[in-house]
């Protein structure tokens, strides 16, 4: 579970504000558990947690709370370091997606259990025209004709994520860098409640949808 963000374009640490009575990141180490036999959840440096491997108030219900790096893709390999060695499938999540349904949870450990992938993402259709744009003007008008937005949560075999963490790369997601290995990524469909808090008003937002959607 990344929770590592320090938050700039929301004002701040959104995983750990209140939503619907609960911190952002409780209501994704939640979902996750759903699925999950143990929840590492990964924390900017200076969060207040537990590393001591017992559930307490400062650890949002995960098993064990432990710093990330300066980057996405160092914190995942913080929170796999954390991780059992005999996991057979892990899967990475965004805390500030806190509406992500165990349904989702399940849909991509069960494309990745039952497929023979090497690891699994929800995907959404893209509705919007995009446009490439360079100082003010348009350039180009792109085919979205295959393209996909994708979102997490993301399940991988255990082994074939660790190797692509090994060479420490970086990527957008996890995904990206087992893509680059040549795996097996498939895909399952996205959940368009499945918001991202990335601004303060997606706050707001998240709260009515929360009332919408079976927890």
């Amino acid at each position: 579970m990344v929770a590592g963000g320090s938050g700039r374009r929301f004002g701040g640490p959104k995983q750990f504000l209140q939503l619907a009575g609960r911190p952002v990141a409780a209501w994704s180490v939640a979902a996750a558990r759903t699925v999950a036999d143990g929840v590492v959840l990964v924390v900017p440096a200076g969060a207040d947690h537990s590393d001591s491997g017992a559930p307490g108030p400062s650890t949002m219900g995960a098993d064990r709370v432990v710093v990330g790096g300066s980057s996405r893709a160092g914190s995942v390999r913080a929170g796999l370091a954390a991780v059992p060695e005999d996991a057979a499938v892990i899967v990475v999540h965004d805390a500030a997606r806190p509406l992500a349904t165990p349904a989702l949870f399940a849909a991509v450990v069960d494309a990745v259990r039952s497929d023979g992938a090497d690891g699994a993402i929800p995907v959404l259709p893209l509705s919007d025209t995009l446009k490439r744009t360079s100082e003010g003007r348009v350039l180009s008008t792109v085919d979205r004709a295959g393209l996909a937005t994708t979102q997490t949560p993301q399940a991988f075999v255990a082994a074939r994520l660790r190797a692509a963490h090994r060479g420490a790369g970086e990527a957008t997601d996890d995904a990206g860098l087992l893509e680059l290995e040549g795996a097996t990524v498939r895909t399952v469909p996205g959940d368009p409640r499945n918001l991202k808090l990335t601004r303060a008003e997606d706050l707001v937002v998240a709260e009515a949808l929360m009332a919408g959607i079976d927890r």
